[in-house]
């Protein structure tokens, strides 16, 4: 089975936003995601996956597991942080760079801030419908 890597900075949102949309589409591939650092499951990203019939609530905040990394046949980098400070991506592992927005840093009125956790997530699921 392929196995495929989305890698934001904190595996709080994106990625893990990524990976549920990918355990939906890419039947074809094991799928993880992971940090550079870990930041904990943000709270919003499991509601705004909620609304797509994805639960994400028993996803753990993880760090790059480097021998799940290493045997990839895609890394998926989710953001300029994760990209500059992932480990060098072995030359025959395929990668994409996807600088997406992190919605934990939006401001204003929760229904402000779960509006851009909706807008990535929406860009989200059509980059990994693209995949498939």
């Amino acid at each position: 089975m392929k196995k495929i890597y989305f890698i934001c900075t904190g595996n709080s949102c994106r990625s893990q936003m990524a990976e549920g949309f990918g355990k939906k589409y890419l039947t074809d591939f094991e799928v993880r995601s992971a940090g550079v650092e870990t930041h904990g499951l943000n709270p919003k990203a499991v509601k705004v996956m909620a609304e797509k019939g994805i639960d994400i609530s028993d996803n753990t905040s993880d760090l790059i597991d480097i021998d799940y990394f290493n045997s990839c046949d895609l890394v998926v980098t989710l953001c300029g942080d994760a990209r500059d400070r992932c480990p060098v991506i072995p030359k025959n592992v395929k990668h994409l760079h996807w600088g997406l927005m992190d919605p934990a840093k939006a401001e204003g009125s929760e229904d402000e801030i779960l509006d851009v956790f909706r807008k990535v997530r929406d860009e989200i699921e059509i980059k990994v419908k693209e995949l498939a």
